[in-house]
């Protein structure tokens, strides 16, 4: 992996909990597992607005989210559990029947082509 690293941690939200009940294949819950939260100076540092598309590596592989700013310590992002961090997690359990889903190393890319992005925001007028 090249370009700026960050610390990736996976959880679960009331919110996503209580979509489950509703079920793993409506919109809503999609929308909650598909969206990241970053500090927003490290958002500034990628190049990716709140709500800008982002592409997510690791040493296992890749997945895209939508990125929005939240209170999560720079250097730090958050996800919750779903079908696109399964993408980023190793097969490793180390005995305990789960893959490691805190502190994964992952670099973060913003999607050129997604609206939101920096680079495609209209320049300021002075």
């Amino acid at each position: 992996m090249a370009g700026r690293r960050f610390s990736m941690n996976a959880g679960r939200t009331t919110k996503q909990g209580q979509q489950i009940n509703v079920g793993k294949d409506g919109a809503e819950y999609q929308a909650i597992v598909s969206t990241i939260t970053m500090n927003p100076d490290d958002m500034k540092e990628v190049g990716v607005v709140s709500g800008g598309m982002v592409l997510i590596r690791s040493d296992n592989g890749e997945a895209e989210f939508l990125c929005k700013e939240g209170k999560v310590p720079s250097g730090m992002i958050f996800v919750p559990y779903g079908p696109p961090t399964c993408r980023l997690m190793g097969q490793s359990t180390d005995g305990t029947g789960m893959p490691t889903s805190k502190g994964w190393e992952v670099e973060v890319e913003p999607l050129a082509s997604a609206p939101g992005t920096v680079a495609e925001q209209p320049a300021e007028e002075e």
